[in-house]
């Protein structure tokens, strides 16, 4: 008797890369930024979306960024023959995206012409009627990284006092009252970024993916299990399926609480995954 032939529904992976992704942590630590998406201030690497967007994924389908910053989840999904498209509010960014996005294309050459890259300008709280006013496609695939609530408007955080020093860097997403990212009231940010992502169900679809990339966050001495509370939130529409942990091992660690109390350095996130099971 023979030995059964596998078919692979969900990517183009051979079995060797398939078994090492299913390895419940990494540790993943971005190469340099380059100068032109410095001023963004919690740039999400194009190496860790390329990884996730090749697992979820097979090549010519679609993925979706609704909180698209200077498009890194884009610019891996054209570097794997992945069509993609981005919703970012920050005009400033949404340009950069494009730009980004253009000189990638460039660099690949004339094979890569056809597959689409689109950044849209807008809130990704309006996302029902951006994703039918631009006539995206049902979407494969969907992976962000959200607003860690208001974390970047803590001045006590140590990347955002170096920040600071430079005029030419942002602190902030953007000064825009609509921004979640700006929400400081915690039940209210959780509430209106949930939202976002039960609207995108019905432009997934079925059995489709959905990764956030998110981290719990610290905040007057007390820790606010946003990762956790996300997940027990959307568990109604979705199925969470598993979670990765990402780790990062080349920061640099700080003496929080010495000789006082308990503070961790915490270099890891949460990388969430969901389905659409309808």
């Amino acid at each position: 008797m023979g030995k059964r032939v596998v078919k692979n529904r969900l990517n183009n992976l051979d079995s060797k890369s398939w078994l090492k992704f299913q390895k419940s942590w990494f540790i993943h630590n971005p190469p340099p930024r380059r100068k032109d998406v410095l001023m963004h201030p919690a740039k999400f690497p194009e190496t860790l979306a390329q990884e996730f967007i090749e697992f979820f994924t097979k090549q010519g389908e679609s993925i979706l960024d609704p909180m698209a910053g200077t498009g890194s989840a884009l610019i891996a999904a054209l570097r794997v023959k992945r069509h993609s498209f981005g919703i970012e509010l920050n005009p400033k960014y949404a340009n950069i995206a494009n730009k980004l996005v253009d000189d990638e294309r460039e660099k690949l050459g004339d094979e890569y012409s056809q597959i689409i890259t689109k950044i849209i300008q807008g809130d990704a709280q309006n996302i029902t009627e951006i994703i039918k006013t631009n006539n995206i496609p049902l979407i494969d695939y969907v992976i962000t990284s959200p607003p860690y609530w208001d974390m970047l408007h803590q001045k006590g955080a140590s990347t955002q006092k170096q920040r600071r020093f430079n005029s030419k860097l942002d602190v902030i997403y953007s000064d825009n009252p609509t921004d979640i990212g700006n929400i400081h009231d915690y039940e209210q940010f959780l509430e209106q970024l949930t939202a976002i992502y039960v609207n995108i169900k019905a432009f997934l679809k079925p059995k489709a993916y959905l990764t956030i990339i998110v981290k719990n966050v610290k905040k007057g001495g007390k820790l606010y299990p946003l990762a956790w509370d996300l997940a027990k939130k959307l568990e109604s529409v979705y199925t969470l399926k598993d979670e990765k942990i990402w780790c990062q091992d080349n920061q640099r660690l700080f003496p929080y609480g010495y000789g006082n109390a308990w503070v961790s350095n915490t270099f890891h996130h949460y990388c969430l995954q969901f389905r659409n099971d309808v």
